[in-house]
């Protein structure tokens, strides 16, 4: 398993590297160039954080490949399987709720990291007169010129796939490949929605709306009320330009006399041409499920499978960043605090200490409301994790530092003091791969407090910038519009799933690693 992940993580890191000298950028792989575009416009003023933001793409791909090297070569130079952890992950295996939870997670993972193939508003692949363009996988921006759409207002912008594809599909000049879910997780605003309606239905009530065209539920043409099933109330009109020209009153289904007001040109009996009598009921922000979207819209106008998708990606995204940089931090210090003891311990112990009493809260909302917008709206996510993970490594010092203080003693030490082994090897060779068996078993519970505080923080208006997805913002905004209960029920269903699968992920881990159960010293 560690060479196959070592190599995996080897060819990543190359394939990362050419696709961003080439201009392409991958699912999931091209994360960290990704950040160096995100950021590449601010000038910061120490010139050492713009040094690492400008090449953060390499770093991570260093990181990667040092990684990966070092998988293969513990694996290479390792003799045979420890018994005791392969009698651990065989006791994990039949604990089935977590094993079953962990297998569905990394379904997950996987799912997320196929991010613009899945789910997405550009197109995977356009061809126009005999040229192929992958716009989802390019870093260059195409342009409605680029597929034959000349009009000045809208030439030089960035196409809709969508309004494109079915352009090809009536005039044959091209074709369009969208994702399996052909909209933006952010940024994709969704005007209105349009369901057809029998207005004459007895128990129907509302609004009837004739559309010019039904792709285009906004453009509407004739608005009438009804109260069940006969026209009751005002009905409007508007010409092509949104000006509203046509007014009159019903009542029990028939027209008001001398309360119709025309104010447009031509024939009023023309006017009514324009649209078919189908009559659509249609839904604003946040709009009600339809069938092209099962969900709705949120207040943005976003698709809500969409938004819960990319909610999804910046979970695991989030995780893959602060669970590294926590434990490392975590893991580094508890292990000094307990092998060197004395004073390093008291002054570190004094820190946490610190550190500790500092209101977690008061200091997010003071970064958020103090940071520049260009440098919040730019890097806001990085900002929170780091925020996060600045408070995150604490609880798990304590527990490393008193492994490390109990390891130290046995004789494995001593003998590796007597046969001479330096420092470095004494504490990464030997008491470190027997005192962090225990964090094992905190990770899981490490990423659902991950997940829970983004989404407390979303859901507080402290989190993150508005073109990152959030179950939290999703949630506060079910809750702004009580209409739309399906907004807070789907953020909430998701939410309580991840949590509930990575609950049970941890508690078989940690009944799996229980030192009572397997250890060397029975």
């Amino acid at each position: 398993m560690k060479l196959f992940i070592g190599i995996f993580l080897i060819l990543a890191a190359l394939l990362s590297v050419l696709a961003d000298q080439h201009g392409f950028k991958l699912p999931a792989i091209s994360w960290g160039y990704n950040f160096t575009a995100s950021a590449g416009e601010l000038n910061f003023p120490v010139q050492f954080i713009a040094s690492l933001i400008d090449h953060a793409g390499e770093i991570t791909a260093g990181l990667m490949t040092i990684l990966g090297l070092w998988l293969i070569y513990t694996k290479l130079s390792s003799g045979p399987a420890n018994p005791v952890t392969q009698r651990k992950i065989q006791r994990f295996k039949e604990i089935k709720r977590g094993y079953y939870s962990f297998l569905i997670l990394l379904g997950l993972a996987g799912l997320a990291a196929l991010d613009q193939i899945i789910v997405g508003k550009e197109a995977l692949a356009v061809k126009y007169e005999e040229t192929w363009h992958f716009p989802a996988f390019t870093k260059a921006l195409e342009k409605n010129k680029d597929f034959g759409i000349l009009d000045a207002q809208v030439a030089d912008l960035e196409p809709n796939y969508r309004e494109l594809k079915k352009q090809f599909k009536k005039s044959g000049k091209g074709k369009v490949i969208l994702p399996l879910w052909p909209y933006g997780a952010t940024q994709d605003s969704i005007n209105a929605l349009a369901k057809k309606i029998d207005p004459k239905d007895a128990k129907y009530s509302g609004l009837g709306t004739r559309l010019r065209d039904s792709e285009r539920p906004a453009d509407q043409h004739l608005r009438y009320t009804y109260r069940k099933g006969v026209r009751a109330g005002d009905a409007q009109g508007w010409n092509t330009e949104g000006t509203r020209v046509y007014k009159a009153k019903y009542h029990d289904g028939k027209l008001v006399a001398g309360s119709e007001e025309w104010e447009g040109e031509g024939e009023l009996a023309d006017f009514f041409k324009e649209s078919e009598t189908q009559e659509y009921d249609v839904s604003y922000p946040p709009s009600e499920p339809q069938r092209s979207h099962p969900l709705g819209t949120n207040s943005q106008g976003d698709d809500v499978i969409a938004y819960l998708y990319g909610g999804l990606q910046v979970n695991f995204q989030a995780a893959l960043f602060y669970i590294p940089i926590v434990y490392l931090i975590g893991i580094t210090v508890g292990l000094l605090m307990g092998f060197f003891g004395s004073w390093f311990d008291l002054i570190v112990q004094r820190v946490i200490e610190v550190l500790s009493n500092i209101p977690f809260l008061f200091l997010v909302i003071i970064i958020t409301l103090g940071v520049p917008p260009q440098y919040k709206d730019r890097l806001g996510f990085y900002l929170i994790l780091g925020i996060l993970a600045l408070f995150g490594w604490m609880g798990m010092t304590y527990l490393m530092r008193t492994s490390a203080l109990k390891e130290k003693s046995r004789d494995y030490i001593a003998a590796s003091r007597v046969i001479g082994a330096g420092l470095p090897r004494i504490l990464f060779r030997h008491l470190l791969p027997n005192s962090v068996a225990i964090l094992v078993t905190l990770i899981p519970f490490s990423i659902s407090g991950l997940v829970l505080s983004l989404t407390a923080l979303d859901y507080l208006g402290f989190g993150l910038p508005v073109q990152y997805a959030s179950w939290g913002k999703l949630l506060k905004d079910g809750l702004s519009s009580l209409s739309s209960p399906l907004l807070v029920s789907s953020a909430f269903f998701c939410l309580v799933t991840m949590l509930v699968l990575v609950t049970f992920v941890g508690e078989a881990v940690r009944e799996a690693f229980d030192p009572k159960k397997y250890t060397y010293y029975r």
